[in-house]
């Protein structure tokens, strides 16, 4: 099945009648990351612990897989899929603000690479002793990850709004009962 989407589309039940309970899994999974990162931020900033030593609830628990770039590299790319496999489901304005989330994670996800890579190869970008982004040359990764998820999460949420309460023109053009 194809749609009057244009190259957002995909064929399948997935952005029609699963829509919602993936839309809510996705959702479920980003809450869950930030989670992460906001008990990480209150471990370093209120609690006044060691960045080294603040890896949010899964590094008290898994210390080493919080320092692993290949998991930040992949829930990177859950994202990245994520953003892509629902993209069809939305419309309107809804459409509009998934694509400014989706090509913002995509910047992230070329980030995570570029660590990764760095990791892998040991060499890493401008002599740096250890992996670093290109923003994170700006800004320390504590920090830049609570402002990548920030500026990923808004247009995120806007577009999620505006796909729960679609206006009639967008609700039209909808496939799933997300709104229903």
């Amino acid at each position: 099945m194809t749609t009057h989407a244009g190259a957002w589309s995909a064929p399948g039940s997935l952005n029609e009648r699963w829509h919602k309970f993936a839309l809510n899994l996705f959702m479920f999974v980003v809450l869950a990351h930030w989670a992460e990162h906001i008990v990480q931020a209150v471990q370093v900033f209120l609690l006044g612990w060691p960045r080294p030593a603040a890896g949010g609830v899964l590094g008290l628990w898994i210390p080493w897989l919080v320092t692993s770039e290949w998991m930040h590299y992949g829930y990177a790319v859950i994202m990245l899929v994520g953003f892509f496999a629902l993209a069809p489901g939305f419309a309107g304005r809804a459409k509009k603000w998934w694509k400014i989330a989706l090509w913002i994670q995509f910047w992230h996800h070329f980030e995570h690479l570029l660590l990764l890579l760095q990791a892998i190869t040991g060499r890493n970008l401008l002599g740096y002793p250890q992996p670093v982004s290109i923003l994170q040359l700006v800004l320390p990764r504590v920090e830049l990850h609570l402002f990548y998820n920030l500026v990923v999460f808004v247009p995120m949420m806007v577009a999620v709004y505006f796909h729960l309460r679609p206006s009639p023109a967008d609700r039209a053009e909808m496939r799933c009962t997300c709104a229903a």
